[in-house]
């Protein structure tokens, strides 16, 4: 079921590659995107691609890279430098662009969000000045990107670096006190904000092995509660994800993960990050950083 699935998904992923630029869109009939394609041949990757069939995009998404390093959003928006995380994860199974990939990670550890000491007075809960990575470059950190990059840094061999060991200091500080995260405050004026099982199973999927089991409990409860009624593929992608990066992992994927695909004969068509998402959860029992050290030989 689980393989058929995953074959299934791969040919919907292959409908929106640009024949005329070899990357792909976010939803068919669409334009170039570059978080679009990295997301759809690390999918297609861990679902059985060839290395020959995904080239062209890799390639395409290598032609993207800017000098510095980063991967934008586009080149009318060079400051969107998120996808920089992605595209190290999609060129990471490809030795012909490991320059790239080293140009990449180069720009993320000697990049930061713009930090600022607690002030007497400040709304939010957590600490300011712990250092993470933003969306846009020179704006503050937040939970999505810090975890991408850390995620991103561990399966290139920078999990020991100082900057991903203040990232996981960064990302600890953001979760909550009842368990989970969300975008990346706790308390604004004393009240404690809800957590997000998107933002939560990515948290975790960067954090998994690097802290004590204990420290993230609270977060582990708080998922696991709360995927037994997830239905998007955001929420389940990200829920699996976090889960199986510390054994938690029930058979509900199993069954949840088709069931949510079959909502867009209701919603309409999931996007290509949503779609590679599922993907991914269907593929990486264990989460995204263990799949990518064990298919790699990664200690």
């Amino acid at each position: 079921m689980k393989d058929e699935l995953a074959i299934s998904l791969r040919n919907d992923l292959w409908q929106r590659k640009l024949p005329e630029l070899n990357g792909f869109s976010a939803m068919p009939g669409g334009h170039y995107r570059t978080d679009a394609t990295a997301w759809a041949v690390m999918a297609l990757s861990v679902a059985g691609a060839t290395q020959d069939s995904l080239r062209s995009s890799r390639h395409h998404l290598a032609m993207s890279q800017m000098e510095n390093g980063a991967v934008s959003l586009s080149p009318d928006h060079p400051d969107a430098i998120w996808p920089t995380s992605l595209a190290i994860l999609s060129w990471k199974d490809s030795h012909e662009f490991i320059n790239f990939l080293d140009m990449a990670t180069g720009f993320l550890l000697k990049t930061t969000g713009q930090h600022f000491t607690r002030m007497p007075g400040i709304p939010t809960g957590h600490d300011p000045a712990l250092k993470g990575w933003p969306w846009i470059s020179d704006t503050y950190s937040w939970v999505e990107p810090t975890a991408l990059a850390v995620i991103a840094l561990r399966v290139s061999g920078y999990e020991k670096h100082e900057r991903t060991q203040e990232a996981v200091i960064m990302l600890m500080d953001r979760q909550l006190s009842r368990g989970g995260w969300n975008y990346g405050n706790t308390t604004v004026f004393g009240k404690e904000l809800n957590p997000m099982p998107e933002t939560t199973g990515m948290a975790l999927s960067a954090l998994a092995g690097l802290v004590p089991e204990s420290q993230v409990e609270r977060s582990l409860n708080y998922l696991n509660n709360y995927i037994d009624h997830a239905k998007t593929p955001m929420s389940l992608g990200w829920g699996f994800l976090g889960l199986g990066s510390y054994g938690r992992r029930s058979g509900a994927a199993e069954n949840k993960l088709p069931e949510c695909l079959n909502r867009q004969g209701k919603y309409g068509l999931y996007d290509t990050a949503a779609l590679s998402l599922v993907i991914l959860a269907l593929c990486a029992d264990k989460g995204l950083v263990d799949f990518y050290k064990e298919s790699h030989g990664i200690s």
